[in-house]
């Protein structure tokens, strides 16, 4: 992997955490009840202790109940934008896209949520949306414009739009 220029950790909402927080704690609950279950199976209380069925049910709902909270924590704990000298690099938990940064046309800044967009140059409307902290914009352009002099930096503000009835 590329050394990286820069890193900047992704904005999590207030929503997005709860969120996360309520699929762990479920993933606890499940784990929990699948080894409340197992134990009534392999005491002979629930089901015959032969059936491979059983065994298998048993193996897949506490794998899922894992894999789900080792997924979502990822996400948690390794969301991020890399800036590197050829690639910016979006990292949500185990899941990477990589970007060439010469491919990049443009930044703009949205006002009215608050978010950059990053336009690139291979499709006429493709774009990626970075959300950091605010005090970070300045800073991610900076370093994003020194990689690349060529990228154009844009603002727009929401417009007033009447409410037709």
């Amino acid at each position: 992997m590329e050394n990286p220029v820069k890193t900047y950790k992704f904005r999590f909402t207030p929503m997005m955490i709860a969120v996360f927080s309520l699929g762990i704690a479920l993933c606890a609950a499940c784990f929990a009840i699948t080894t409340w279950q197992f134990s009534e199976f392999v005491n002979g209380l629930r089901g015959n202790i032969s059936s491979a069925w059983e065994w298998i049910k048993y193996l897949l709902l506490y794998f899922v109940s894992i894999f789900l909270a080792v997924l979502l924590i990822a996400m948690l704990i390794r969301s991020h934008y890399i800036l590197t000298e050829k690639r910016l690099i979006t990292q949500f938990g185990i899941i990477f896209s990589k970007y060439e940064i010469k491919k990049i046309r443009s930044v703009c800044l949205l006002n009215g949520t608050k978010k950059l967009n990053v336009y690139f140059d291979d499709f006429k409307n493709r774009f990626i949306t970075i959300v950091v902290k605010e005090e970070w914009y300045d800073d991610f352009i900076r370093t994003l414009t020194s990689i690349n002099e060529k990228i154009e930096f844009d603002f727009t503000s929401p417009e007033n739009k009447e409410i037709k009835k």
